[in-house]
């Protein structure tokens, strides 16, 4: 024993021991490459495909460019123009109506069903799948679907209603609410399946409590349900609101922007007159100008909505 534990000393106090710790060597060294060569590509990719063609954008929105042909440089004046023009400003106005009517409605609707989805009903999982089928569908060909809804068949069904009588999608006053209706239809299914995951994350034991102290049911919502689900009602309200301002496809399929103008959203605008207006440069300016606004509308949302959370 003794002449191992000094053969063990000598080789701690061995000519090893004095100068640096030996380098353990990991796979990490080894990995990085391969970190690389999957990293790269999507890096190139994504500025061949987005970056760069954001870049030369703005830069076309300097110039007085139609989209082919010769151009030269404006300035400023493509941004000043778009606050003097009625058709631009009308776009906005549309636009922001329909997206706050589509979240206040999408987020009512989606939180209602949620809380009956995560009830103790029969079949549980095959209606959440049922809920979930819009958000599969194809808009476009779900838009035509309603489009012979609105034109054809309530007019027949609902005859001693005025105005689906005579074509809710020909009033110029009253085609929006039909596109509100396609949309919101649409996005509860995403929406649902949202709030069911902060919901599934509410203990029932605090229901439980709750009810033994006597708290209805409205009480219950007011003071558990809510608060504990408000970082995903922030989620909703951003990603709704975010996305029903870039509204295109639901327009497209039921009345193109018509009758007149009256339901023309910004986007649609930017695509009729930048990709066969002659307004290529104009319409970018424009598209520099809405992303600008649906960036600050953003971060205003989420700066309120999480001062809410934290109040809460």
């Amino acid at each position: 024993m003794t002449t191992l534990t000094s053969a063990v000393r000598t080789s701690a106090s061995g000519p090893e021991s004095k100068g640096r710790a030996p380098r353990v060597r990991t796979n990490s060294s080894r990995a990085m490459p391969a970190f690389y060569w999957m990293v790269w590509p999507a890096v190139i990719a994504f500025a061949a495909f987005h970056t760069i063609p954001v870049i030369v954008g703005v830069f076309f929105s300097f110039t007085n460019y139609a989209g082919y042909g010769d151009w030269n440089f404006v300035g400023l004046s493509n941004y000043f123009n778009l606050f003097k023009d009625d058709r631009v400003l009308n776009a906005y106005g549309f636009s922001f109506l329909f997206a706050i009517v589509a979240t206040i409605l999408t987020n009512a609707i989606s939180l209602a069903i949620a809380m009956g989805l995560n009830a103790k009903i029969k079949a549980r999982n095959f209606w959440r799948g049922v809920y979930f089928v819009p958000y599969v569908l194809a808009i476009l060909v779900i838009g035509y679907v309603f489009q012979f809804l609105f034109s054809n068949s309530l007019p027949k069904i609902l005859a001693g209603i005025p105005l689906f009588r005579d074509n809710i999608l020909t009033n110029p006053d009253w085609a929006w609410t039909a596109i509100v209706g396609l949309a919101v239809w649409q996005a509860c299914a995403f929406s649902i399946i949202i709030y069911l995951s902060g919901l599934q994350t509410i203990p029932s034991e605090l229901y439980e409590a709750a009810s033994l102290d006597g708290a209805s049911s409205g009480r219950q919502f007011a003071s558990i349900t809510f608060p504990l689900i408000s970082a995903f009602f922030t989620i909703n309200v951003v990603l709704s609101l975010k996305g029903f301002l870039q509204v295109f496809d639901p327009i497209i399929a039921l009345t193109n922007g018509g009758p007149g103008t009256s339901t023309e959203s910004v986007t649609l605008l930017i695509f009729r007159g930048g990709f066969s207006g002659g307004e290529f440069a104009y319409q970018t300016a424009n598209a520099v100008i809405f992303f600008i606004v649906i960036t600050i509308v953003s971060l205003v949302q989420f700066r309120f909505l999480q001062r809410r959370e934290a109040d809460i």
